[in-house]
This record gives C-alpha cells, sequence and structure tokens, in this order.
C-alpha cells in the first residue's frame, strides 16, 4: 500500500473517531435540552439482544402472540421507535420481542408464554432504561421520569415491567412541576 494512501486511511480513521468522541460526549451532556428525537438502534442486533437475554431465531414463532405499544416523550417531544429492533437483517434472525416499523408497536411472537420485560426491548433498542437515564437523556435534578401503562402510573424499577397484551406503556421524561400529557390506550390495527 502506497503511503499517500496510508495516510489517507490514517486520516479517515482521526476524523471517524473525532466525529463519534464529539457525537459520544453530546449524548452523554446528561441534559434533555437541545436532545434529538432520533435514537437509533443499534446496529449488531444480534450483541443487543444477547445482552437482552433473547435468541436470534431463524424465523417468527406465533405459539404465543401478542402486541404492545410504546410511547417516548421527552420534553413533550416524541421519541421515534425504530423499526427492526430485534431484527438481525444480515443474518436474516429475529427475536420473539421486535418492532417491524416505526409506528411504536412491540410484537411478541413467541414458542413459549415467558415474560418479556420493558428493559429487554430497550437493551436491544440499544438505548438504557433506568429510574436514573432513558435513552441518551439523564434525569436530572429538576426532571422526573414517569412510566405510565393503560392510564396508570407504575411504580418500581421501569426495566422490570413485564408487556402485557395490548399495553399502551408511556415512557415520559419532563420538568418535575408538569403532568405527563400521554396516551391512555392504543388503536391496534385488526388482527394485532
Amino acid at each position: 500500500m502506497s503511503i499517500p494512501k496510508r495516510a489517507a486511511i490514517g486520516l479517515t480513521a482521526t476524523v471517524t473517531a473525532l466525529i463519534v468522541t464529539a457525537c459520544s460526549s453530546t449524548a452523554s451532556s446528561g441534559s434533555s435540552k437541545g436532545f434529538s428525537t432520533d435514537w437509533p438502534r443499534n446496529p449488531d442486533q444480534s450483541s443487543t439482544a444477547l445482552k437482552a437475554g433473547l435468541p436470534m431465531l431463524g424465523s417468527e414463532m406465533l405459539q404465543v402472540h401478542y402486541h404492545a405499544h410504546l410511547d417516548v416523550i421527552v420534553d413533550g417531544k416524541p421519541v421515534t421507535v425504530p423499526q427492526y429492533v430485534g431484527i438481525d437483517e444480515n443474518a436474516q434472525t429475529i427475536t420473539a420481542l421486535h418492532t417491524h416499523d416505526t409506528s411504536g408497536v412491540m410484537h411478541i411472537e413467541s414458542a413459549k408464554d415467558t415474560p418479556f420485560k420493558l428493559g429487554q426491548f430497550f437493551t436491544e433498542w440499544g438505548q438504557p432504561l433506568t429510574a436514573a437515564q432513558v435513552g441518551p437523556v439523564a434525569i436530572d435534578a429538576d426532571q422526573a421520569l414517569h412510566v405510565i401503562v393503560n392510564g396508570k402510573e407504575i411504580a418500581g424499577d421501569p426495566a422490570q415491567y413485564v408487556l402485557k397484551a395490548h399495553d399502551e406503556i408511556a415512557v415520559w421524561v419532563g420538568a418535575k412541576s408538569q403532568t405527563p400529557q400521554v396516551p391512555s390506550s392504543y388503536n391496534f390495527p385488526p388482527g394485532l
């Protein structure tokens, strides 16, 4: 390989590292002010599925089949739930807990009735879900995190919530002085 070509590759790697570092430091600033509503899924869905304790399957299993809907709202702005969470397009594999589109509908399609948790979904998405952080947004002293399911707030660790058929789940982050305005139900299309 020629020296100019090696130099160009080295420069490209340096610029890429600088961009990644800049993006990482912005995302972990701890404030929701100026955050992006585009929280992309981790491109390596096989590794995030493993972290979530969800095996990658060669096809959808439909012995247990139901759906839940997720809304994520930060400072009044909806965050897009990405398509293909839990799906590795290159390997042509899928987990029992996944999305097909950006509607926020989570598909639970399993060979057995296993409890699936909200935290597993966030893990395979590649985004944290704790009492102190949702995605790239750290909850600061002036903010509150509310998880509201079917119009009722749930207490405890949000990651441990077990998904149920036709749940409408709203993960809301905003000022402590605000009252969450979230949907209490979702109009699932026929067949879901």
